[in-house]
């Protein structure tokens, strides 16, 4: 850069004139920016444009240009409260009878109450806390599903925590939870279906690493930890309160006053609701409680008497300790279905049947039969014909807007230095005012505008191969432009459906379309599969890849990005020779400066000279 010196010893105001010589020459640099600018514009205008294309090219055209999208299907049930159907591509049309046997369900297990009566338990509870009193480690075997892979061993001792047997319960897979209020454990299999269900037991002998007092540790460990729940205990349990029943009845038939413990059993049945008044002999009536009793029943009796405090038979408190302690399991459940008098199993509460996708909420009731009933969405094609033009007629109509807008002679893009001058409200609009009109008259645009106008209005032969030629149109099927003198602006290219409710210009005419899709289905798909085809393929042919312009691109966005990059190079090139430009003059005017400097002071030793010979 060249030394600057301003005028000190001209007198000229040497950083003005330079500007207007710079400014003079910059003409060039601002115009190959503002063409860089415009050229933005319209790369930004055909990319926006060019995802509507690609839109209706690749989703609606793509699609629809096959019969199979045409084939819609819908399903109706006259229970939907019990069951719900979603319909395939493949369903048949068809009505079925349906009846749910029975539902899927998870296995899930209940634990008793863990502990005494009024015992405070928690997750760091031990074992030994809740009454496991022998030494040494017992061990546990859980069945998660099926197969070898599925027994899991499980090792406790009197240190285990109620927190430390959920995690490991977890850790099979199995969905574990303690609660602490309630003070029981819950376990469940993370999937319905016999397949996945769960067992939690002790060692078998015949079982690998058996060892017998290990099994008898777990079979006490789950007893306290209120996961019991085997049925061949229960029974024993269901033996033993019998004895005691019917000791404490007799014992009532024979004494007036009954005392001791099977007055406590009297109080405890009485309670659960599980006394009668019998004839216990020479007419003489007497309150007796119950005899074979229900599960439920038990279940009542053992809850009142685990409250009661005085007894001393210490088998009557073994009996209602255990079976309080004891765990409710519910094995997992296949979903079964009857359809069409076939019946069908699943492991969830979904059917997949010939096309048809059923949900079961609910069984039936006896003698019910559900009725479901598959038949051709005429609603559905008509539709989909409509959201095509829909989504047609928003992209032609943002063609013509393009190409038929008014022009924007006399707008530049703006510079820098020109947007200081003005508001934002008027750097808006004029921005706009260019960018609205960057693609008027534009050669690409009217290619594929015209292609696609063409192929719509010149109809489709509906003719097979070696048959003569057999056109139809739009029109046939009530579809038609509203005329140029009716259209709105920039809308005469767009289509109507006579008939659609939507549309304020139609809706009053006849709906053609429909009556159509309804009586004569297949000459419907015939015409719109080939309408499609025919338009889609025009549009491939135009988008496709070229040195200008790549795949699936309505615009020559390679060349125009080249263009922009040339436009790059040459503002800087432009700038570079405008700075050399600059630093010449300054150059040229410094040397002057320094040369009327030199001038001055020989003047000056001049005029000394004279001065001192006088």
């Amino acid at each position: 850069m060249a030394m600057r010196i301003s005028g000190l010893m001209s007198g000229m105001d040497t950083e003005t004139i330079i500007s207007q010589l710079v400014e003079a020459k910059r003409v060039k640099v601002n115009k190959a920016v503002k063409a860089q600018k415009s050229l933005k514009y319209k790369q930004d205008a055909w990319k926006t444009l060019n995802t509507q294309i690609n839109k209706l090219h690749r989703s609606a055209l793509s699609n629809m240009r096959f019969e199979s999208a045409f084939i819609k299907k819908t399903t109706k049930v006259s229970n939907s409260n019990k069951v719900s159907v979603i319909t395939g591509d493949g369903a048949m049309n068809g009505v079925h009878s349906l009846q749910v046997n029975n539902l899927a369900q998870s296995g899930n297990l209940t634990g008793g109450k863990l502990g005494k009566y009024d015992q405070k338990i928690n997750g760091d509870t031990k074992l030994s806390e809740l009454g496991y009193d022998v030494s040494g480690k017992g061990t546990i075997v859980v069945e998660n599903g099926t197969g070898e892979n599925s027994r899991t061993p499980i090792v406790i001792d009197e240190s285990t925590t109620v927190n430390d047997f959920i995690g490991a319960l977890r850790s099979t897979g199995l969905n574990a939870n303690f609660d602490e209020a309630n003070r029981r454990i819950f376990v469940a299999s993370k999937a319905a279906g016999t397949e996945n269900d769960f067992k939690i037991r002790t060692y078998a002998a015949g079982e690998a690493m058996y060892d017998s007092t290990e099994a008898a540790n777990g079979a006490k460990a789950l007893q306290a930890l209120g996961l019991d729940y085997s049925e061949g205990y229960k029974n024993e349990l269901k033996s033993d309160i019998g004895s005691f029943i019917q000791n404490a009845n007799a014992s009532m038939a024979a004494n007036s006053a009954v005392s001791g413990d099977d007055a406590y059993i009297f109080n405890a049945a009485k309670a659960a609701g599980l006394v009668q008044t019998v004839d216990v002999g020479g007419g003489v009536m007497k309150e007796q409680i119950r005899t074979n009793l229900s599960d439920e029943d038990y279940d009542k009796l053992a809850k009142e008497m685990y409250k009661q405090t005085g007894l001393t038979n210490q088998a009557i408190w073994d009996w209602t300790d255990g079976w309080s302690e004891r765990g409710r399991k519910m094995d997992a459940t296949d979903a079964v279905i009857t359809l069409d008098g076939v019946e069908y199993t699943s492991s969830r509460n979904t059917f997949e049947i010939n096309g048809l996708t059923i949900n079961v909420n609910a069984k039936t009731d006896p003698g019910e039969s559900i009725t479901i009933t598959t038949e051709d969405d005429t609603n559905g094609i008509y539709d989909m014909i409509k959201d095509f033009f829909k989504e047609y007629n928003a992209l032609i109509n943002q063609m013509d807007k393009l190409y038929y807008a008014d022009s924007a002679k006399g707008f530049e893009p703006l510079l820098d230095e020109e947007k200081d001058a003005m508001s934002d409200s008027e750097i808006e609009e004029w921005e706009e005012k260019i960018k609205d009109s960057i693609l008027r008259k534009d050669t690409s645009l009217n290619t594929i505008a015209s292609e696609m106008k063409r192929i719509m209005m010149e109809g489709v032969n509906m003719a097979e191969d070696g048959e003569p030629e057999k056109k139809m149109y739009l029109s046939q099927f009530g579809i038609n432009t509203l005329g140029y003198f009716i259209a709105p602006e920039n809308e005469k290219n767009a289509y109507h459906i006579d008939g659609d409710s939507d549309d304020e210009n139609t809706s009053g005419n006849a709906d053609k379309l429909k009556s159509m899709i309804a009586n004569d289905p297949d000459t419907v798909v015939k015409f719109f599969t080939r309408l499609s085809k025919n338009l889609y393929e025009e549009m491939t042919d135009i988008m496709k890849h070229t040195d200008y312009s790549s795949a699936y691109t309505a615009y020559d966005d390679i060349k125009m990005k080249k263009e922009y990059d040339d436009y790059t190079v040459k503002i800087k090139e432009l700038e570079d020779k405008l700075a050399d430009y600059e630093d010449k003059w300054y150059a040229k005017f410094a040397a002057m400066e320094t040369a009327m400097a030199k001038m001055q002071q020989n003047a000056s030793a001049v005029t000394s000279l004279l001065g001192g010979g006088m």
